[in-house]
């Protein structure tokens, strides 16, 4: 790997520097794991209509696409919770919003 001036960090190493930045990392890798356990039990139409979105200790916000699959996404509430507590990932509330002027299959 070439190397390069001591003035230039990757993201990972700025990450990792600064303890907001380290924080955000670490909320950002548990939203990751949390839609990478649900991700096999979403219908396969919807998920490329569905982005992990922030996490907090009390809840886990998935952005969707449009009202339907939002729709959707509320009645499957319950198997999603049940499945992140079983990968020992539990959260109290999954949160689900629109993303407006989003165009579905893009992230």
């Amino acid at each position: 790997m070439p190397k390069r001036p001591p003035s230039i960090f990757s993201v990972e190493e700025a990450i990792r520097a600064a303890p907001t930045l380290a924080q955000l990392g670490m909320r950002i890798k548990e939203s990751s794991a949390r839609m990478d356990v649900i991700r096999p039990l979403l219908p396969p139409a919807l998920r490329a209509d569905v982005v992990a979105g922030p996490v907090d200790a009390q809840s886990w916000r998935l952005l969707v696409s449009n009202n339907a699959v939002a729709a959707k996404l509320r009645q499957l509430k319950p198997t999603l919770r049940d499945a992140l507590a079983a990968a020992q990932l539990p959260v109290a509330d999954i949160s689900i919003k629109v993303r407006k002027g989003h165009t579905p299959g893009r992230t």
